[in-house]
């Protein structure tokens, strides 16, 4: 007979942030041997998720078996002057025994002032009766701020609302983000991004040659996360594509994880390719495409008119069922500055906003572009998102389980 080991519980709260949810948690909540980071931490979220699952389901944790399901949350008291929490983000593999720490969630993000202000980071005396809360965000992965405009009722956050976002099903109050100097990451936290310019290359279009898949133009981007930009054209795609015909369609995976890893070479993410397996949240890899019709996801159908052009972002290896919000501020920047891919397929044109489509139906995100001394800087950018406290309580791991 094996011995028993008794389970232990963690105070926690299950939130959905944008058309993402994940498990947050204080710092001062987790056990001693996970409040720093290192194997105690990451093998704790591990147990907490459900994964590594063979399986692909989850079903002995609380992720969801998606990469917008298997995330948690880490939130301090602010270390930073003139911000009121520290937010870290961990991306937790499904199949394999990592937590990927090398960027942020910019679904996730929505949830995070809500969940300060819920959880006591918030000095009483600043929140109003009615109106909106601004909590200033320190993004640890990345080294960055994210404003939080939080809307308060009655003195407490305001969860419900009539604010409808494509991906997710039932309306809900809208935060309304800002991301600050994205287009430059600062000095990153634990296992985060670092620093480095907006093009790592220079250029705002690179021609990449990948392996068993040919020679592609790609716009390789800092701004929000590390994405990559191709022509939905040259991969054979029109960007009206939904889930299905991407991720059930194994030889396109492959291709487009071969895009992803020879992207990160070039931007000096990683060394080699095969270092790209275990770095799977970042770079992100997208494709983009002219305005076209299209029905979505739910059934809705997204006219041509509707949308300033497609996108169809993967997030750990699989087509992301909306849009991750972290690649929606690489999006809006990228539009904003004449020559990129995004800025093609947008018509050309100068924009100080882009509404985009994906396989839920369509995405408005802005970004204040200007040229200074050369260089295209980008102070902002901004987009509404909404979140929502699924659940709380504690959850319950294995007490040897990290």
């Amino acid at each position: 007979m094996s011995t028993a080991v008794p389970q232990i519980r963690i105070p926690a709260s299950y939130m959905r942030g944008g058309t993402s949810k994940g498990v947050f948690f204080r710092l001062e909540d987790l056990p001693p041997e996970a409040r720093q980071a290192g194997a105690a931490r990451d093998k704790l979220l591990l147990r907490v998720i459900g994964s590594p699952d063979p399986y692909g389901k989850h079903t002995d944790g609380m992720g969801g078996a998606t990469s917008s399901t298997s995330k948690a949350v880490i939130i301090a008291a602010a270390t930073r002057p003139g911000h009121d929490v520290d937010y870290l983000f961990g991306q937790v593999s499904i199949d394999q025994p990592f937590v990927d720490w090398s960027g942020n969630c910019g679904n996730l993000s929505a949830a995070v002032g809500p969940f300060a202000l819920q959880a006591g980071f918030i000095d009483a005396a600043r929140i109003p009766h009615d109106g909106v809360c601004t909590v200033r965000i320190w993004q640890a992965n990345i080294g960055k701020t994210i404003v939080a405009h939080v809307p308060i009722h009655d003195g407490k956050v305001q969860e419900t609302g009539d604010f409808e976002l494509d991906g997710v099903a039932f309306p809900a109050a809208e935060v309304q983000l800002e991301f600050l100097d994205p287009a430059e990451e600062g000095n990153a936290g634990q296992g985060g991004a670092g620093g480095g310019p907006m093009f790592p290359t220079g250029n705002v279009v690179d021609t990449l040659e990948v392996p068993g898949v040919g020679t592609l133009q790609a716009t390789l981007i800092n701004a929000g996360i590390p994405t990559v930009f191709v022509k939905a054209a040259d991969l054979g795609y029109t960007g009206t594509e939904r889930q299905d015909a991407i991720n059930g369609d194994t030889a396109a995976l492959a291709r487009f994880e071969a895009i992803r890893a020879q992207a990160a070479v070039r931007m000096g993410l990683i060394r080699h390719v095969g270092e790209a397996a275990g770095r799977q949240h970042t770079p992100k890899v997208a494709f983009v495409a002219p305005p076209a019709s299209y029905t979505a996801s739910s059934g809705k159908v997204v006219g041509a008119a509707d949308v300033d052009l497609l996108v169809r972002a993967l997030s750990m290896g699989r087509l992301h069922h909306a849009m991750m919000g972290t690649a929606a501020v690489a999006i809006g920047t990228a539009a904003a500055i004449p020559g990129t891919l995004v800025h093609q397929a947008a018509g050309g044109i100068a924009r100080t906003a882009v509404r985009f489509g994906h396989p839920s139906g369509t995405l408005r995100v802005g970004a204040e572009a200007a040229l200074v001394n050369g260089e295209w800087v980008v102070s902002k950018a901004l987009m509404g998102r909404s979140a929502r406290i699924l659940m709380e309580g504690w959850v319950r791991v294995p007490g040897d389980c990290f």
